[in-house]
């Protein structure tokens, strides 16, 4: 059994943040991210389509935002859609992604000790 994975049901970061990357990220120069998903932001920049405006959406970004979404090219994405962590994840706190959900209207992440169970420490039997 897998665990669960919190961005499979958000997608707010993809919608919310540009995602600009040096153009040796591209197939073309050796890369892996498809050339026909990315427009030129200056000679060394490029940026996945749809996010180079406001409001931004990624291309490559399937479903609905805060509901159920995927990465069309997952396998091939980018270095900062590498890098981007949900937040708690590793027990790391990650601002940015509680700003890309609340512009979304969706709560921040919380820490995945904040779900479990809290037993009386009281030395009481629990029934």
């Amino acid at each position: 059994m897998s665990e669960y994975n919190p961005c499979l049901d958000c997608g707010a970061c993809c919608g919310y943040f540009r995602v600009s990357f040096f153009w040796g990220e591209c197939q073309s120069a050796g890369g892996l991210v498809p050339d026909d998903l990315v427009v030129q932001i200056n000679p060394t920049r490029v940026a996945m389509i749809g996010t180079d405006a406001k409001p931004c959406r990624c291309v490559s970004l399937e479903g609905e935002i805060g509901k159920e979404v995927a990465c069309s090219i997952y396998a091939n994405r980018s270095s900062p859609c590498r890098e981007f962590e949900a937040s708690w994840e590793g027990g790391v706190h990650n601002p940015s992604c509680d700003d890309a959900r609340a512009a979304y209207g969706l709560p921040p992440l919380t820490p995945p000790e904040a779900n479990e169970p809290h037993w009386p420490d009281d030395g009481a039997e629990v029934a």
